[in-house]
């Protein structure tokens, strides 16, 4: 499901309708908990956070043009989606994020290398979410970006 807009207040306001109240309070709990120096604006269609090219000015390596991403969320067709990062990138944040994950509360995980779906609404764990999106400062998650990804290839 693609949303056209501009900026998030605009995405948020496509979303369909059963699912405006739980974006809204899945972005309130990043903004509440996202360290200094991320800035959040639509980036590949979705709301996102990323590391401005003040801050960064390479940018993302894949379109240096594009400041690089942190997190984003996104209202897919049978799911939400959160996209971290920093769990593709740190085995030392996966770790922390399923073991933090408590099935008997919001069922089984559900995610891939960076993507975490919510098929659910009412099993979003915005506490978790909002400890995982602060564990991580803008220079910490450059820096692990430049060891991951950027680091030459043996």
């Amino acid at each position: 499901m693609r949303i056209e807009a501009a900026t998030v207040d605009e995405y948020l306001h496509q979303v369909p309708q059963e699912r405006k109240e739980t974006l809204t309070a899945l972005r309130k709990t990043i903004l509440d908990n996202l360290p200094q120096g991320f800035e959040e604006r639509m980036n590949y269609g979705m709301p996102s956070y990323v590391v401005p090219h003040a801050l960064y000015p390479k940018g993302y390596h894949c379109d240096p043009e594009l400041p690089l991403p942190f997190l984003s969320f996104a209202s897919q067709k049978n799911f939400v989606a959160l996209y971290h990062m920093g769990l593709y990138a740190s085995e030392e944040a996966m770790l922390w994020f399923t073991s933090s994950w408590d099935a008997t509360l919001w069922g089984k995980l559900d995610m891939g290398k960076s993507c975490i779906r919510f098929k659910k609404m009412d099993q979003i764990p915005l506490q978790t979410i909002g400890d995982l999106v602060s564990r991580m400062s803008v220079m910490d998650w450059v820096g692990l970006y430049e060891r991951a990804f950027r680091s030459p290839k043996p």
